[in-house]
C-alpha cells in the first residue's frame, strides 16, 4: 500500500522550496507588484470617479441656478415687453384722438370759412338782385356808391346766420 520513501520525500521537500524560491524571486514579486498596481490604479479610477460625480452635481446645481435665472430674466423680458406695448397703445390712442379732434377743429374751420365765403356771396348776388329790382321799380340808375352803401346798410341789418 503506501510505503513512506524518506529520500523521495526530502528531494520533493527541496524541489518544493526550491521552487518556492524561484518563484518568490521570478513570479511572486511580479505577482504582487501587478496585484499591487491594479488596486491603485482601480482607487484612482474610484478617485476619479467620485471627483467626476461631485463636478457633475456641481454643474447641475449651476445649471438649474442658471436655468432658473433665465426663466427670472425671460419673465422680466416679457413684463417690460408687455407694459411696454400697453404704453405704445395707449400713446397711440391719445395721438388717435388728438388727431382726430385736430381734424375735427380743421374741418369746423373749413366749415365756417365757407359758410362765410357762401354768405359773402349770396349777399353780393342779394345786392345785385336788389339793384336790379330798385332800378326797375324807380325806373331809373342809381350810382354805384349809393347802392353799395344802401345795400350793406340793409344786409347789415339781417341776422348773420
Amino acid at each position: 500500500m503506501l510505503d513512506i520513501n524518506p529520500g523521495l520525500m526530502i528531494w520533493t521537500t527541496v524541489t518544493f522550496v526550491l521552487l518556492l524560491l524561484v518563484l518568490g524571486k521570478v513570479a511572486w514579486k511580479p505577482l504582487v507588484q501587478a496585484l499591487q498596481d491594479r488596486e491603485k490604479s482601480i482607487g484612482d479610477a474610484l478617485d476619479k470617479a467620485e471627483q467626476a460625480r461631485k463636478e457633475s452635481e456641481r454643474l447641475l446645481a449651476e445649471n438649474k441656478s442658471a436655468m432658473a435665472a433665465a426663466n427670472d430674466e425671460t419673465s422680466r423680458i416679457l413684463k417690460e415687453g408687455r407694459d411696454l406695448a400697453e404704453q405704445m397703445k395707449h400713446e397711440i390712442v391719445v395721438k388717435a384722438h388728438t388727431q382726430a379732434k385736430a381734424e375735427m377743429e380743421r374741418a369746423k374751420e373749413e366749415i365756417q370759412r365757407e359758410k362765410e365765403s357762401a354768405l359773402s356771396e349770396m349777399r353780393g348776388e342779394i345786392a345785385s338782385m336788389a339793384i336790379a329790382a330798385a332800378e326797375k321799380l324807380l325806373d331809373e340808375a342809381l350810382d354805384t356808391p349809393k347802392q353799395k352803401k344802401m345795400i350793406d346798410k340793409v344786409l347789415q341789418q339781417f341776422p348773420k346766420n
